[in-house]
């Protein structure tokens, strides 16, 4: 990690979270109930990470106290419970950059362009940024964000009157396209694949039946080679069916939906202990060899680490302690949100009755 000179443009902060799935949702809570302010930093355009990503409608029974809920309700839940600290979220991001300042703090660079000054930062990126995978066409890049978006429509964009194409064959693919069709405001959509076979539960597989039947939906057979551009702008794709026929497939839009996939990135040049793509804590604070850093969920590793979203939450609640007791340079005493006055300031609520003590 090198040695930076502050800069005027940078946003001073308590802490960066790096991560805003279930783990570094939990860990801004638990540092707003230390009095520490948080930025929220993903890579994907949408909190809750790869359990929205990936389990976003699979259930999960093991969350304490909630017999069962899917991935996308738990994210909810926890963003319901961070709400009262107004945590600055940066999504769609990614940390291009961390570097450590002459008066011990560290600054934190994004690819949006953002630079932040933070007094300790917490990396909560699972087994790394999980950033959406990419068309590896010649040319297609210079569209990304205007008229070629990857995983789901960038924030704003109306599709109304619009060619709009969606690429993939697995479930987040088609309900996208089954989405838009039932929407009515595109001027007509088309789920582009390579084989007219898709990977999605069956009534979502019967859904599409019925807008293909329907003419809301065209399903294209084929892979993409390359693009035609007319007038400045992206005019259509490049195709080749199954018979290895080129044709071009006229679009406004190409919403890109082929997963997601970890990257390790420059988490892996920032100097902290690794071992296994892992990053090494001390299960006291959960802190890293740098100081300042701290990691916390699937991405840290110790002795008996076992990789479960309740471990995580384990985790994020003892390194906001032990952050919070570096940035005071004292012990932090513990108190409970069932009766502590302040901790009933910080979450904007009303203490509640006193309950009578248990056995008495």
């Amino acid at each position: 990690m090198t040695q930076a000179l502050q800069t005027p443009n940078a946003v001073e902060t308590d802490a960066v979270v790096i991560g805003a799935g279930p783990v570094g949702l939990f860990q801004v809570f638990q540092l707003g109930l230390q009095g520490i302010h948080a930025h929220l930093i993903d890579a994907l355009p949408h909190a809750g990470g790869q359990c929205v990503e990936l389990y976003g409608d699979k259930p999960i029974y093991d969350i304490p106290g909630i017999p069962v809920c899917t991935g996308r309700e738990l994210a909810d839940l926890l963003l319901r419970q961070v709400a009262p600290f107004k945590p600055a979220c940066h999504l769609g991001t990614l940390v291009s950059g961390l570097s450590a300042q002459p008066d011990g703090r560290l600054r934190v660079e994004t690819s949006q362009g953002a630079h932040l000054l933070a007094r300790a930062v917490f990396i909560a990126a699972g087994v790394g940024a999980f950033v959406p995978r990419t068309l590896k066409v010649e040319g297609i890049d210079d569209w990304v964000g205007t008229q070629v978006h990857y995983q789901q429509l960038s924030a704003g964009v109306d599709v109304t009157g619009l060619q709009v194409v969606v690429h993939g064959g697995d479930e987040p693919a088609v309900a996208r396209a089954v989405d838009l069709a039932r929407r009515g405001d595109a001027a007509g959509v088309t789920l582009l694949h390579r084989r007219d076979v898709f990977q999605a539960p069956d009534a979502l597989l019967a859904e599409l039946q019925q807008l293909r039947d329907a003419g809301r939906i065209a399903v294209v057979a084929a892979q993409i080679t390359g693009v035609e551009v007319a007038n400045g702008r992206l005019a259509a794709l490049r195709v080749a069916d199954a018979e290895g026929q080129p044709h071009n497939l006229p679009l406004d839009v190409l919403l890109a939906v082929l997963g997601i996939s970890p990257r390790l990135g420059p988490i892996a040049d920032w100097g902290i202990a690794l071992e296994r793509k892992q990053l090494v804590v001390d299960t006291a604070s959960f802190r890293t060899s740098v100081p300042s850093i701290y990691a916390v969920g699937d991405i840290n590793t110790y002795p008996g680490k076992r990789k479960l979203i309740l471990c995580g939450f384990h985790e994020a609640t003892l390194a906001a302690f032990g952050a919070a007791e570096a940035i005071k340079g004292d012990k932090v005493a513990l108190q409970y949100t069932t009766t502590s006055p302040r901790l009933h300031q910080l979450l904007g609520v009303a203490p509640g009755p006193a309950a009578a003590p248990v056995g008495h």
